[in-house]
């Protein structure tokens, strides 16, 4: 007579995290199943990278035609639809889900740096946008975080060149990025990458979590969610911008997505907008909700503008956010931070063959650096 034993479920996933690196997830290594609740598979990522600060931290998955999702902590991995029918193998992203408003007041030099990768990342495929003078400015630092300062005998002409910063890199760039370099003799690798956030945080387009919508007559708009609310943009230029103290609600039906804000004069109005499918229009209902959660002041907390909202309700959520906030994150004292002896591992990035130099003659090498980096800069689009 057959045996008809059940076949043991195998599950194999691919993490990719920030330094480019991978973390593989298996059934035999770490036990993960798809009953495995996406909370267990979290804390595995967050063990290996060393980090505590670990709620403005996630992990994205695309289903097949490139809908971007979160996984959600309470849910198992079956229950991530979206992720199952994509493998197995199946991959997962690690990334920022919350920006902080000001990560150089984060706590330890661990989750720094994973900012500062994500960061440095966004700005590279185009994400955050910034002028030509503030890319040279992040390149030196971005330079200064990997190499060192800068040695003659082992940075060569033409060294920047084997890293890239900005979509469309020009060699203008990399020789003004080269002569700020030559500026930062001193600085340790977290002293370099804290004050490229530094100058990052105040782009703005920092933290802002775009989500492509539709608003009157099909009119082509970008809602973004930021650490301080909703932001509206048209034709790449702001035409909005909604605090979280005032959204009062947010909802989605099919593939409709309704904002409602409290005015001035404490009269709610409700702005409308068509996602472009409805799993896109729930997508940004959630992110909408969990970013409302994590950077809303309580309450009992906050001004009188908030203690008015309570007599219109609350946002009425049927998803709700589990994790902690930004506030309680800045007041938990059960684990003393930054911990004491932590030495952080940093990734090399990748390199790229370098580009061959123009010969000049050698007197006029800083002059031709700062022309090209004023041409540079004049060929820019103004801000």
């Amino acid at each position: 007579m057959g045996c008809f034993c059940a076949v043991p479920e195998e599950f194999y996933c691919e993490v990719l995290l920030l330094d480019e690196s991978k973390l593989t997830l298996t059934t035999q290594q770490q036990g993960i199943k798809k009953s495995t609740r996406g909370s267990v598979v979290l804390d595995h990522v967050f063990r290996h990278i060393n980090l505590v600060e670990i709620d403005y931290f996630g992990l994205r998955y695309c289903d097949r035609s490139h809908q971007t999702y979160w996984l959600d902590p309470a849910k198992t991995l079956a229950e991530h639809k979206e992720l199952i029918n994509t493998g197995p193998p199946y991959t997962l992203y690690f990334g920022i889900k919350f920006y902080a408003e000001d990560p150089c007041k984060l706590k330890e030099e661990i989750t720094r740096y994973q900012f500062f990768l994500q960061v440095k990342q966004d700005v590279l495929q185009g994400r955050l946008p910034c002028p030509a003078s503030t890319a040279a400015q992040l390149g030196a630092y971005a330079v200064q975080s990997e190499l060192g300062d800068y040695d003659p005998y082992k940075h060569t002409a033409g060294y920047v060149s084997e890293y890239r910063f900005v979509p469309d890199q020009k060699e203008e760039l990399e020789e003004a990025i080269e002569r700020i370099h030559k500026t930062l003799m001193g600085q340790a690798p977290s002293e370099a990458e804290l004050n490229y956030l530094r100058t990052a945080k105040s782009l703005e387009m920092y933290g802002v979590d775009l989500h492509p919508v539709y608003g009157e007559n099909k009119s082509e708009y970008f809602l973004g969610l930021t650490p301080v609310g909703v932001v509206v943009y048209k034709n790449k230029k702001q035409v909005g911008k909604y605090f979280w103290p005032r959204i009062t609600k947010v909802h989605f039906k099919e593939t409709q997505f309704e904002l409602r804000v409290l005015g001035k004069d404490c009269n709610e109005t409700s702005f409308f907008f068509e996602a472009r499918s409805k799993t896109a229009c729930k997508h940004l209902w959630k992110c909408s909700v969990e970013h409302h959660t994590f950077f809303r002041m309580p309450e009992n907390e906050s001004n009188s503008l908030s203690r008015k909202l309570s007599k219109f309700g609350s946002m009425s959520y049927k998803h709700r956010y589990s994790g902690r906030t930004a506030l309680q994150m800045s007041r938990d004292l059960s684990i003393q931070l930054p911990r004491p002896d932590q030495n952080v591992a940093r990734s090399r990035s990748k390199t790229y063959p370098k580009r061959i130099a123009q010969t000049q003659p050698a007197g006029n090498k800083d002059v031709a650096a700062e022309t090209g980096l004023a041409q540079w800069i004049e060929r820019q689009p103004v801000d």
